[in-house]
């Protein structure tokens, strides 16, 4: 018997060969109709009998495309319309729109064949793509995703390409990016005057020469604009440290292939499988100990970032050059990554020596993700190119709601039709520049989603860019206390509910009486949270400059353990004229704001161990400290004492100064991380709750969340940690919108 049936399916649906799929299995089970995307999703027809209809139904569901997701599907009978064949119609839009966007997808092996095929059309194009990989939603206009609603639309088909584009057993059978060399996006190699020197296949051939010449190279890549630079070339890495204003920092590197990888770090079976998977994050691996890696790679640091070529044109460059390149961010220090040529060469001319550009617009920046392995897990530190804006499927019904997250590594997000989308890394709103680009993604999603926030959450810091801005709109309004916000982005990326115990370790946030925040014990429950236990607060000196240099972290501690007696032991590398100011500001509490901020007791141990006495750059003296843990296997701890909510660091402190005396700075460093798991564990005991989330910055240190964890989950805890959703700042806005749920 004929049946005719219609199907509704919403999920990742869009910019994944979909559409193509269906219609092969449609040729395959004897099913005319059609399919056309909608703002939604897809909408399928297919009329034919009964029994090979079904079978039609269960290959669609089980046979999905990589990438492909499907998250509701409804079917309905209607009455017979005799198609003659299937086909894929055109794509219809309305008001409602909550088709998903893709992230940009790392080339495919298929494609990286192609571009070193001589007998291939696709032979060294650099903008090689498929219906399994390529550009986006870095390219996207709106939904649904069709040609004409990306950048790839003024680039008309040439007869090849069309050609493959209309024949259903090609991988290119309806690729919206499909391009040639014919028809398709060309590069342009140019100084940093602007001024024109080649294009095409020359233009490659020149940036490869440059990079030999060390010369620094400007290169438009998928979300943007990245600075590059031979990565074995000391002078070279060197000239744009100084031109970038990024002393030690470290860059991450660029290699062509796993076995590239292989040659520069020692890499586990998770790390290997981030590397090369469609979403090619630079992964954070243990670097091998000899190397042609240039020291100012990542001075002092035993973990490079690695990622691997991710487009047919770093595959091409790569293979050319046949070494490591730096690829850092393309942005001035505290801006956003550029993304158009005229910014690019306006920003950047002082910093790059050459430019290699695309005439493809970008039109959403996209960082390179940052990723690492922590106790087993691969976890999130920025979440950019290749994840955003996938949703983050949370078990919680919430209004329309806009969360805009904190001052640095901002994100934002919203809740719309009760799913959830965390935009890309935005940066640190300190700059102008990131301000108007916060605006622009906002004003982006609410046109994607057609969506209009009923209510914004916002960080309780009344001085952040994010909540004045919340201020300003005209919409029920709600703070979020910054590490509250922590833990429930745990709780929501895990799916856990009310109650929960949320150890939240970070640098610093606004608490409720009014000090800094960071070492906190949250009990969480339906209504909000207690400050449970938390860490004694400590001076810092100079405020804000104390982040700047741990020394005024370590002196506050020792202020607290002996009085003015505190300069005596130890130097710190202050001259007379500063332990004079600095003693006054102490004594008489002049700027010294009190926190119980653990990732400044991070920097004072780092200090007093004399490992780093002032950071280079965010977490630059955290990053020492853990490294040296590392290298130690102690299970030793020191003592410490709870004291109603307050846990006292003193004795750890005094014992820690008597260490370093006979002992190895390693184990001092280990023996401090071990005192952490260790009071993690006490105060989880006297909690009594059996969910525990993990949060905060201070957890993107592997050894210190693996000692909790396996501290923890011993005494039959259930231990949550982060993965897709960063523990530092980028996952408050997730926190800020779960707080809506409440």
């Amino acid at each position: 018997m004929f049946v005719h049936s219609q199907i509704e399916i919403q999920g990742f649906v869009q910019g994944v060969g979909f559409r193509p799929f269906v219609a092969r299995l449609a040729t395959r089970f004897l099913q005319n109709g059609g399919i056309k995307n909608t703002s939604t999703g897809v909408l399928i027809s297919v009329e034919g009998l009964q029994i090979q209809q079904q079978e039609f139904f269960d290959a669609l569901q089980n046979e999905l495309p990589p990438f492909a997701e499907i998250h509701y599907l409804k079917i309905t009978s209607e009455p017979l319309q005799n198609f003659n064949q299937f086909e894929i119609s055109p794509s219809v839009s309305n008001s409602r729109t909550f088709a998903f966007s893709l992230p940009d997808i790392a080339t495919c092996p298929e494609c990286v064949e192609d571009i070193f095929n001589p007998k291939s059309r696709y032979f060294r194009y650099p903008f090689t793509s498929c219906c399994s990989c390529g550009a986006r939603y870095s390219i996207a206009t709106r939904q649904p995703y069709d040609r004409e609603n990306t950048s790839m639309a003024k680039f008309i088909l040439c007869l090849d390409c069309e050609s493959e584009y209309r024949t259903i057993d090609n991988r290119r059978f309806h690729a919206q990016t499909i391009a040639c060399p014919t028809c398709g996006v060309q590069l342009s190699f140019l100084d940093n005057f602007g001024n024109f020197i080649a294009e095409k296949e020359d233009a490659l051939e020149s940036a490869v020469k440059a990079l030999k010449a060390g010369k620094i190279i400007a290169l438009k890549g998928i979300g943007g604009y990245q600075l590059v630079v031979d990565a074995t070339n000391e002078t070279a890495v060197q000239r744009l440290r100084e031109r970038k204003k990024r002393p030690m920092k470290p860059f991450a590197l660029m290699v062509k292939n796993l076995a590239a990888a292989h040659l520069l770090c020692d890499i586990r079976e998770l790390e290997q499988s981030a590397l090369t998977s469609s979403a090619a994050p630079i992964v954070l691996l243990k670097r091998r100990e000899f190397s042609d890696i240039a020291k100012s790679v990542a001075p002092q640091q035993s973990l490079l970032g690695v990622m691997l070529a991710y487009s047919p044109l770093h595959h091409l460059l790569l293979h050319d050059f046949n070494s490591p390149i730096v690829a850092t961010s393309g942005n001035r220090s505290n801006e956003p990554i550029c993304i158009d040529n005229t910014q690019a060469l306006e920003k950047l001319a002082d910093i790059a020596d050459y430019f290699l550009v695309h005439n493809r617009a970008i039109l959403r920046p996209l960082d390179d993700s940052i990723a690492r392995e922590i106790n087993g897990k691969m976890t999130v530190f920025r979440r950019a190119r290749g994840f955003a804006p996938l949703p983050i499927k949370i078990n919680a019904i919430m209004p329309n709601t806009l969360a805009v997250g904190g001052q640095m590594k901002n994100t934002i997000a919203i809740s719309h039709n009760n799913q959830t989308i965390l935009s890309q890394h935005l940066g640190d709103l300190d700059s102008e520049a990131t301000r108007k680009q916060f605006e622009k993604i906002l004003a982006d999603l609410q046109k994607s989603y057609a969506f209009e926030p009923l209510r914004v959450m916002h960080d309780l810091h009344p001085d952040y860019v994010s909540s004045q801005f919340a201020a300003n709109l005209n919409i029920e309004k709600h703070a979020v206390q910054h590490h509250y916000a922590h833990a429930l982005s745990c709780m929501a990326e895990n799916n856990v509910l009310p109650p929960a115990l949320g150890i939240v370790f970070d640098g610093s946030g606004f608490g409720l009486d009014g000090t800094i925040w960071g070492g906190e014990f949250l009990l969480i429950d339906e209504k909000g949270f207690e400050r449970f236990a938390y860490f004694h607060p400590f001076p810092l000196v100079g405020g804000s400059k104390a982040i700047q240099e741990p020394r005024r972290a370590a002196l506050g501690l020792l202020f607290c353990c002996y009085g003015e007696v505190a300069f005596e032991k130890m130097d710190f590398d202050f001259s007379q004229t500063e332990k004079t100011i600095l003693k006054i500001a102490l004594t008489k509490n002049l700027n010294c704001p009190k926190t119980s901020s653990v990732g400044r007791l991070f920097d004072a141990v780092a200090s007093l161990l004399e490992i780093c006495h002032v950071n280079q750059y965010e977490g630059h003296a955290a990053m020492l400290l853990e490294s040296c843990a590392a290298k130690s296997k102690t299970n030793d701890f020191y003592t410490f004492e709870i004291k109603e909510k307050i846990i006292d660091w003193k004795p750890m402190i005094e014992q820690l100064l008597t260490d370093k005396k006979s002992q190895l700075t390693n184990y001092c460093a280990a023996k401090f991380h071990n005192t952490l798991a260790k009071i993690s564990l006490e105060i989880a005991q006297r909690a009594n709750q059996k969910n525990i989330v993990l949060s905060g910055g201070c957890f993107q240190n592997a050894q210190l969340t693996t000692k909790i964890f396996v501290e923890l989950t011993a005494a039959n805890f259930s231990v949550y940690t982060h993965q897709n959703v960063p523990p530092n700042d980028g996952g408050l806005a997730l926190g800020q919108l779960f707080a809506a749920s409440f």
